[in-house]
């Protein structure tokens, strides 16, 4: 019986060789979108699964009101490392986490900058990354250790055994390996070649140790492990007032556990509440997937209904020779899912050989793992979905019909089939239309904030990390470079002007006692706004001939018109408890998220907050040139670290890379979506066309035109296009209306956007069906109707 199906299916797909062809290129087309995004998808979804303990591991959390809000961030003090540790029964232990950041580490004539944390001893107990080599219980227990990953290892020291070698950090200590690590997953939250203990932070930065006790500096990560998480709920509740009971009472603020997880998919925050995050774009490609799929589906549909009068008379002969309708049914669906399985075999191939384009893509390193149950698993799932779903509708409807009828010749199978195709079609152009419209919308969004004003100018301007060498010679090593032709401006600051690093509260005479506003905060030097090409509204920048700006404060215009200062040079800000003298106004600078307002900021001269030095070159130069003498003036003066540089303007553009992603592949994936639907609508237009082969022959010898033959075959699939677009288009401004209510900066969804893309679809459908209509009405009548 099995082998009957098959020959049978075969049969079938070498008789009708076009539109299997078209069935299987369309489902394999809608296959390969699916497995591709399926692959993003659960490569999002798998983020820190692989910890043993991730169930039972959280960070801890701050939600805070001002602003007008309740504001959320991870950055906490850090004596909540200690408190945490005895705050709860339930707390096994804590770990105080760095931010993570480039070192320079040198072993021989080796020298290479990697990313690493520093983290307390506790950190390998609690999240147990592998270790090759070491006890994850002591292997970070002396301060001059580190810890690094197998890749780092055999970079520093080829096949020499690296425990219990000297690697020096930064030029400034030395430090032995206790432990080797196996390379980090990249679907891990934490990215790292080594790991720093926190003892060894603390003899080499003493602000770190004078803020042991300090409640009042959220600078820290810490992270803790639960023995049960099932008491998360207890545990918030036995932290959450911690850091009022401990002085923090100017506003409200509480502690909470952000599971892990949740880190990956669920790290933006709404007034103290989880609204999404990566799992926005998780979600958003699923239904992606799932559209396209449907879309496919639709075709196979569509076709099997279109071409079942070819088989009303099998049906027929299989009936009146006792066929069962379940047999005839098993049958149907048994080619239908026959046919998925040949699409989702090309599929795969054509999958594996794609990946590497989609990967630079998307950013990532995904692949198909043929070894893994789960795949196959899933490749039988979509087999059995597209075979069962595609095949159903048609072997209900084939295995109904009346054996004697069908026989006689009496069942007009095409017409009672209509309104279901018509309905598909419309669903199917429906999805594409979503589609259209969404990757429209996305890419002027993206517009709208990459045009947004800066407020300062990228052009020419490089960034390089500060060090103690550079530290120690900036004053001779800035007098070079601006004495070299090269340059232009050089200064020094606390964050690069791409990032936001420090935030703050400050007074003004006039403030309400109860308003708390949040600066962002940035600590520099002389020709900060020269260097960075930042307008000065009014008074001045920092100047090295005013000895007396170590005490004086500027802000930028966000912060002017929240004080509603009138004459606001000379007036006295509070800082820290100090007073500042207010000397400048600058424009509002875009250093944070794009997709928010600029907030208010202040300046201080504070030169030993330094991390980062800005040159701006000198344009109309050879900028490769240029580069070449800044490299050479910072190798003479920070001789052992090699010249790492980057330009503001790539690091802006990395901010976009989320949405940039989700517009390319929104395009992508909704021109194949139309394609998936063109070649369903040529095949179903083709065989329309066929099927009134004689009507269109009668219609000729009566005199009818070619054009009016045309605008008779046409205009029933342009309604359908048409009641497609008055579906889709409400249903899209409502869907993207919500998908942009996250973004405080947004473009407005214009109406002439609908129908344009309903225009151009309309067309897409009729350049389709006039093509086929045509070839039918220019036929000769005498062949269509000699049989007559």
């Amino acid at each position: 019986m099995i082998k009957n199906f098959f020959l049978v299916a075969i049969r079938n797909l070498s008789k009708n060789s076009l539109y299997s062809i078209i069935n299987i290129s369309g489902l394999s087309i809608g296959i390969v979108c699916s497995v591709l995004i399926l692959l993003w998808v659960a490569d999002e979804l798998s983020f820190d699964k692989f910890h043993p303990k991730v169930d039972r591991l959280y960070q801890v959390w701050v939600n805070a009101e001002f602003d007008g809000k309740i504001n959320t961030w991870r950055s906490v003090p850090l004596p909540t490392y200690e408190a945490m540790k005895t705050a709860d029964g339930n707390i096994k232990q804590s770990v105080v986490v760095g931010w993570g950041g480039d070192h320079l580490l040198s072993f021989g004539d080796t020298r290479i900058i990697k990313r690493g944390y520093f983290a307390s001893e506790e950190f390998l107990e609690m999240f147990e990354f592998p270790l090759i080599v070491g006890n994850a219980e002591s292997v970070m227990d002396d301060p001059p250790s580190i810890v690094i990953s197998e890749s780092l290892a055999t970079a520093l020291f080829g096949d020499q055994d690296p425990i219990n070698q000297v690697i020096r950090l930064d030029d400034e200590s030395d430090l032995k390996v206790t432990g080797i690590l196996k390379d980090i997953p990249k679907n891990s939250s934490f990215q790292f070649d080594y790991l720093l203990t926190w003892k060894h932070r603390e003899q080499i930065n003493s602000w770190v140790v004078d803020n042991q006790d300090n409640w009042g500096n959220y600078s820290f990560q810490i992270f803790v492990e639960l023995n049960d998480a099932s008491k998360e709920i207890d545990v918030e509740n036995s932290i959450r007032d911690m850091l009022t009971k401990n002085g923090q009472t100017d506003i409200k603020r509480e502690f909470f556990l952000h599971p892990m997880p949740r880190w990956r998919l669920h790290s933006n925050f709404e007034g103290g509440k989880e609204s999404g995050g990566m799992s926005d774009y998780v979600q958003l490609f699923t239904v992606i997937a799932i559209f396209i799929l449907v879309i496919a589906c639709i075709n196979f549909m569509n076709l099997a209904t279109a071409r079942s009068e070819r088989r009303a008379k099998e049906v027929g002969i299989r009936k009146s020779i006792g066929s069962k309708r379940s047999e005839l049914i098993i049958q149907f669906v048994a080619e239908s899912i026959f046919i998925s399985f040949i699409a989702t075999f090309i599929a795969i191939i054509i999958a594996q050989l794609v990946l590497p384009f989609y990967n630079n893509l998307v950013e990532k390193e995904l692949y198909i793992d043929y070894t893994s149950l789960n795949f196959w698993l899933f490749t039988l799932g979509i087999i059995l979905f597209t075979g069962v779903v595609s095949g159903s509708y048609p072997a209900f409807y084939l295995s109904s019909f009346n054996p004697v009828k069908t026989l006689k010749g009496k069942v007009t199978v095409g017409k009672s089939a209509g309104t279901p195709r018509k309905v598909l079609v419309t669903l199917q152009f429906g999805f594409s239309i979503l589609l259209m419209i969404g990757t429209v919308v996305i890419f002027r969004q993206i517009e709208l904030v990459k045009s947004r004003e800066l407020g300062y100018d990228q052009e020419n301007l490089i960034t390089i990390k500060n060090t103690d060498d550079i530290e120690k010679n900036y004053d001779v090593l800035k007098l070079e470079l601006l004495g070299s032709g090269a340059v232009e401006a050089v200064t020094r600051s606390n964050s690069s002007i791409t990032t936001i690093n420090s935030n703050n509260f400050v007074g003004w005479p006039g403030k309400p006692e109860d308003l708390r506003v949040i600066f962002t905060t940035i600590a520099t030097e002389y020709d900060y706004a020269k260097t960075m090409g930042i307008r000065v509204l009014e008074g001045r920048d920092f100047s090295e001939d005013f000895k007396n700006d170590t005490s004086a404060i500027i802000i930028n215009k966000a912060a002017l018109k929240l004080m509603d200062l009138e004459d606001p040079i000379g007036t006295e800000l509070d800082l820290w408890g100090e007073k500042r003298t207010l000397i400048g106004v600058v424009d509002d600078v875009l250093m944070g998220s794009p997709y928010q307002a600029v907030k208010p900021m202040f300046m201080i001269m504070d030169p030993d907050w330094i991390s980062v030095i800005t040159v701006r070159l000198k344009k109309g130069q050879d900028l490769q040139a240029s580069i070449n003498t800044v490299k050479g003036l910072f190798e003479k003066y920070n001789p052992a670290y090699p010249f790492d540089y980057s330009f503001v303007d790539v690091a802006f553009q990395k901010k976009f890379t989320t949405i940039n992603m989700t517009q390319e592949l929104a395009t992508l994936f909704s021109i194949l979506a139309i394609v998936i639907t063109g070649l369903g609508l040529f095949g179903l237009a083709s065989y329309t066309a066929e099927q009134r082969t004689k009507e269109i022959g009668i219609r000729k010898v009566l005199g009818a035109s070619v054009s009016s033959l045309i605008t008779l075959m046409s205009k029933d699939f342009s309604r359908l296009v048409i009641l497609s677009f008055i579906v889709s288009a409400p249903l899209g401004w409502w869907l993207l209306n919500k998908y942009l209510e996250r973004y405080p900066i947004r473009v407005n969804i214009d109406w002439w956007i609908f129908p344009v893309i309903g225009i151009v679809v309309l067309l897409f459908a009729l350049v389709i069906v006039t093509n086929q209509a045509g070839r039918a009405a220019r036929a000769n009548p005498a062949n269509s109707l000699r049989n007559e």
